[in-house]
């Protein structure tokens, strides 16, 4: 379960967002920002929002939109894993819907 601790102002500022940098096989760089984690089950997945980088005028965030497992390297670093089973995807989906339904209601 979520825990729903308010953030103060102070905090607010001190954040800075989490990019992750994704290569594809060609070479080229996709930026994210991490904009939420998602605790299922003994995993941690994180929504990752594309930063628009290149000044595109045509880019749309919505589009730009991708989960990621979130897991530990050799050196107890977080890495993200986007390549996952479908039925897990649909899993965290389903978990995400949840929590902003659940927000809604408060």
């Amino acid at each position: 379960m979520a825990d729903n601790k308010k953030v103060s102002d102070d905090e607010m500022l001190d954040y800075e967002p989490i990019i992750v940098t994704f290569t594809d096989e060609a070479g080229n760089e996709r930026h994210f920002a991490e904009e939420m984690r998602i605790p299922m089950n003994d995993d941690e997945y994180a929504l990752l929002v594309g930063l628009n980088t290149e000044g595109d005028e045509d880019f749309d965030e919505e589009e730009n939109v991708t989960i990621a497992k979130i897991v530990k390297d050799e050196n107890g670093e977080d890495e993200y894993i986007v390549d996952f089973p479908e039925e897990e995807f649909d899993a965290v989906v389903e978990e995400y819907n949840r929590i902003c339904d659940e927000l809604e209601a408060e």
